[in-house]
């Protein structure tokens, strides 16, 4: 425990939550909690199996036939994966919790787990909690956030169990390729590695959505995690799955049967509402993201940021200008004068140290008084 300290975001919120007290009005742009709802659909079927008196028992560990069917019919239709509900899907109670049952179903100490720089923080931490020991993989704007698998393959991976990607990368908004998964399945292979795609951002201002699952051969080395959280509006649910390899889906199972129990089955049948989605709901609520993202770049502008228009995700990952140390110089300078927080992106690593973050998830009106906070003080 010593070797992990408390979420960023968890310390940052109590000083957001200091400020509010003494009457100052922050606007928090850090945190990615979609702030629209879910499809009235897919509420109104979450209310009616929660007056079922018979639906508020313990569930399965396994999720409902239905909800992984739900699964499998949503990777057929929208990515061109196969899977097999039986076998190859595991629902889970948020895709967070999965990275946490995958590390401790396959490390332990004197084992080594790759993670990216800059990367999801809780890859690391998980890591660490095993007991393993974590080997970072740098990530770099000038490759297009990917890793450059050649030169990893010429290091000493002997003792790596894991490698964690995520593509769509968070923080930096980067897309996969098929091109870059078939070269991962291949370094994946030759490596002996299991390599786990956390995916819950495709669907955001991605206009061709991928799963590393649709390259062939995958399922031999890979899982895939996926999420409702952010695609369908449904972060505060829980509700996430697994995909890919039966033989390590059946491992993580094992661990995670003496760690919690089945999803509330309410909350299970809405979820295959949710998975029901037609394209076009989708595509309503890229739309508002759009608008939204152009907002954020102009006050990325204001900041003197340099960013790529073509990023994908709920956030915009932007370079800060030289004359800052770093971005957390430029975040705590942004929240003091002008009481915006934009979240520093070195903590995702230290990669991230020269950029900063800032969420999608607000009304538009939010990011205009953001900008005119910012235009103020700047000028």
């Amino acid at each position: 425990m010593d070797l992990v300290q408390e979420y960023y975001f968890s310390t940052k919120l109590k000083q957001i939550a200091e400020m509010r007290a003494k009457g100052i009005d922050v606007l928090n742009l850090g945190i990615g909690s979609p702030d629209l709802p879910p499809s009235l659909a897919t509420i109104e079927a979450l209310a009616t199996a929660a007056q079922n008196p018979k639906h508020h028992a313990y569930q399965s560990y396994v999720g409902l036939p239905a909800l992984r069917e739900g699964f499998a019919n949503f990777y057929q239709n929208f990515y061109g994966v196969v899977l097999n509900p039986i076998n190859e899907i595991l629902p889970l109670i948020g895709s967070k919790e999965g990275i946490m049952h995958i590390s401790m179903a396959y490390l332990e100490a004197g084992d080594e787990v790759l993670v990216p720089n800059p990367g999801y923080p809780t890859y690391r931490a998980a890591s660490l909690l095993t007991g393993a020991t974590v080997v970072d993989y740098d990530l770099s704007e000038n490759n297009n956030w990917l890793p450059d698998l050649k030169a990893l393959a010429k290091k000493d991976l002997s003792k790596v169990k894991l490698m964690w990607v995520n593509y769509p990368h968070m923080p930096t908004g980067a897309k996969g390729s098929m091109a870059f998964f078939e070269e991962l399945r291949d370094f994946a292979l030759a490596q002996n590695i299991l390599v786990i795609n956390d995916n819950p951002y495709s669907f955001i201002l991605n206009e061709n959505p991928q799963s590393m699952l649709s390259v062939e051969g995958m399922k031999e080395v890979g899982l895939e995690l996926n999420s409702l959280s952010k695609s369908h509006n449904m972060a505060g649910w829980r509700i996430g799955m697994l995909a890919g390899n039966s033989e390590a889906i059946q491992n993580v199972l094992k661990f995670k049967s003496n760690m919690d129990s089945g999803m509330f089955l309410p909350l299970q049948m809405a979820a295959v509402e949710a998975l029901q989605n037609p394209k076009s709901w989708y595509d309503d609520l890229n739309a508002i993201y759009k608008i939204r993202q152009e907002k954020v770049f102009e006050m990325m502008d204001l900041l003197d940021c340099q960013y790529d228009k073509q990023q994908s995700g709920m956030f915009v990952w932007a370079k800060v200008p030289a004359k800052y140390k770093n971005a957390y110089e430029l975040s705590d300078e942004i929240l003091e004068k002008s009481a915006v927080f934009i979240t520093p992106g070195g903590i995702f690593g230290s990669a991230g140290d020269g950029y900063i973050r800032a969420s999608l998830c607000a009304d538009v009106t939010v990011f205009e008084e953001a900008i005119k906070r910012i235009y103020i003080k700047k000028s």
